[in-house]
């Protein structure tokens, strides 16, 4: 079973909590009032008797009028990258965003006989594992400047590696949306 979810930051830092001196704010300077973003789509992987996988993909949000987001054929690549690196038959759990929707998303997934999908209800991002990995990602996020997207984006892929190498922290994340998976390891 894989549940997806996607999400985006921009070079203005998520606001958080820090020490200083008393009598002394603490004042991070950002110049990003209008600011590319990176989107980020994940997936957590768990199957029973196994440790749970975090697998993700960074795309740089593009200039003009087009999507800015990941489009049709991303998600099929990073279901494909997906498919490859599990070994097995995919269930996907993921919500209902309009390109997850779409007629181009229903051929792709209808040419993947290995490909079974699910859609969360709406308003449901508390059974979603990978909104937890959003939380925990952009807490450590807050309070840092970044100056260009290409350290943003390194940072992101940074954090995300990190907690790919930690399992019980995706236990974690799997055991707080109350479903039940099976034993794990």
């Amino acid at each position: 079973m894989v549940f997806e979810d996607e999400s985006g930051q921009g070079l203005r830092p998520p606001t958080g909590r820090t020490w200083g001196r008393r009598g002394r704010t603490p004042v991070v300077r950002v110049t990003a009032a209008i600011s590319p973003r990176v989107s980020v789509a994940a997936l957590v992987a768990v199957k029973p008797g196994q440790r749970p996988r975090l697998i993700y993909r960074t795309h740089r949000g593009r200039r003009g009028g087009g999507r800015t987001g990941f489009t049709e054929a991303d998600y099929a690549r990073l279901l494909d990258a997906a498919h490859q690196q599990l070994g097995g038959p995919i269930v996907l759990v993921w919500d209902n965003l309009s390109t997850h929707t779409s007629k181009t998303m229903a051929k792709l997934i209808a040419a993947r006989p290995w490909l079974t999908v699910y859609r969360l209800p709406p308003y449901a991002h508390e059974l979603n594992p990978v909104e937890l990995v959003w939380s925990h990602l952009k807490r450590s996020l807050a309070n840092l400047t970044k100056h260009t997207i290409a350290e943003l984006t390194v940072l992101v892929k940074t954090r995300l590696r990190r907690m790919q190498y930690r399992p019980g922290l995706l236990r974690g994340f799997l055991a707080s949306t109350g479903l039940e998976y099976g034993p794990f390891l």
